[in-house]
């Protein structure tokens, strides 16, 4: 399970001006077919584009707060 933790991507604020560079941080630090959980302050776009990013990259991503636990926003195992 590779955790991605959206927050240390930026300092104070996240800036859409920057959002190739953390997705590609995000893809690097995913792989290829592993368990995803992303977590972390972050704006909602942020969010949105890197799980876009993710599919078909990532086997299983997984949303984790603690307000809502862990929630699933896609899992392509055949098990």
């Amino acid at each position: 399970m590779i955790v991605v933790d959206l927050s240390t991507f930026f300092k104070e604020t996240a800036k859409l001006a920057d959002l190739d560079s953390y997705i590609r941080k995000a893809e690097v630090m995913a792989g290829n077919g592993n368990e995803v959980i992303l977590t972390g302050r972050a704006p909602v776009w942020l969010y949105l584009k890197t799980a876009h990013a993710l599919h078909g990259k990532a086997r299983k991503l997984i949303y984790r707060s603690p307000v809502t636990g862990d929630v699933v926003i896609f899992d392509h195992s055949p098990y």
